[in-house]
């Protein structure tokens, strides 16, 4: 058995996507399954949301992973698709692709397909990273109408730059771009991520696409999941395997940039940034051993970590350390760490034990 274990809980999962329906009672839900649904699993995560209306991933093998594992709902392309000669094998699929940019339609106009794929139309708002431009957007919109290779039932979205902060007017101006570009055109509409299904509930169109809140954690600013009666999905843990006292002066790790300011306990953790654990954490990063809360200490190490267990204590080789979860939500271990819970979910490693639980 390997001693870091990602432990995802189907119970907590299955919390968050009804927290999603209470959010957006009146909406579809397109759950987001990218990077490996978060870094949670991809295929063992889309089996037990059989409550969506369809998934979304970023790239084809991703989707094409999904309908190897199984899964049959409708499959959205985020980042569309990239070669004309993608097209079949979306059809074939029963992919749906969004379009973002004038290539892929003229992809579209040229390409002769055996039936009719379902897109999404994406207009940059005000992100300015994927989506046409409002000026060309009626006439991009018109194109995929007349073509045979389209089905009429084009959807519309857009994609929020700032939603996760309530007092940015940006979601706001957004919205009301949105609103006067699609006005007249009898579509189904997709604005909301998981910030704005939270914060900004006049963005809920027929379609909502939650990805970070059904892992449990918070999509907004300065909060956790907790905040929004959210569960964390992962718990991350793994094991003490060396105990040792030491002086005040002493240093520990490489560089010895730590050194002790007093005779403690520390404790070594069997995990490090060959695991996933960010590198960058800093000394003071906490960690739970034996249900207590401690501070990290000294640099990330590859395949450990140590931390300061105090003058006394109770801990002992083999107990269990967490590293985020239920007790230690992952949004507090990203602010120590100067980054967000989506990095810190995403690169668990494959050196890592899944372990799933009802």
């Amino acid at each position: 058995m390997r001693l870091a274990t990602a432990e995802i809980s189907f119970s907590a999962l299955a919390h968050n996507f009804n927290k999603v329906k209470q959010f957006a009672p009146n909406s579809q839900i397109m759950a987001v399954l990218k990077a490996n649904a978060y870094g949670h699993g991809l295929v063992r995560i889309a089996q037990r949301l059989d409550q969506a209306d369809a998934f979304a991933v970023a790239r084809i093998d991703e989707a094409l992973a999904l309908r190897a594992g199984g899964l049959v709902k409708p499959i959205v392309l985020l980042e569309g698709f990239f070669e004309p000669q993608d097209l079949p094998i979306l059809l074939a699929n029963n992919f749906q692709t969004i379009i973002h940019d004038r290539s892929q339609l003229e992809a579209l106009l040229a390409s002769e397909l055996d039936g009719q794929l379902i897109t999404w139309l994406k207009v940059d708002t005000g992100m300015h990273r994927l989506g046409v431009t409002p000026e060309e957007f009626d006439d991009v919109y018109q194109d995929l109408l007349a073509c045979q290779n389209v089905h009429p039932a084009i959807r519309l979205m857009t994609h929020f730059a700032c939603a996760d902060d309530l007092n940015n007017s940006k979601t706001q101006q957004q919205l009301e771009l949105f609103k006067q570009l699609v006005q007249g055109k009898a579509q189904q509409h997709c604005l909301a991520n998981s910030a704005a299904i939270v914060g900004w509930p006049d963005s809920h169109g027929e379609w909502v696409r939650p990805g970070l809140m059904v892992y449990g954690v918070s999509p907004m600013l300065n909060c956790v999941g907790a905040d929004h009666q959210l569960q964390p999905v992962m718990r991350l843990k793994t094991r003490v395997i060396s105990i040792r006292q030491i002086k005040k002066g002493d240093a520990i790790g490489y560089g010895s940039t730590w050194q002790s300011p007093r005779d403690t306990t520390i404790g070594v953790i069997a995990i490090g940034y060959g695991d996933g654990y960010p590198r960058h954490a800093p000394t003071g990063t906490p960690i739970i051993v034996n249900g207590q809360q401690v501070p990290l200490v000294g640099r990330v190490s590859m395949d450990m970590i140590t931390v300061d267990l105090g003058p006394v204590t109770e801990a002992k080789i083999g107990d269990e350390a967490i590293l985020w979860g239920p007790e230690l939500p992952v949004e507090i271990v990203a602010q120590h760490a100067g980054t967000i819970p989506y990095e810190l979910l995403c690169n668990i490693t494959p050196r890592v034990d899944y372990l799933y639980r009802e």
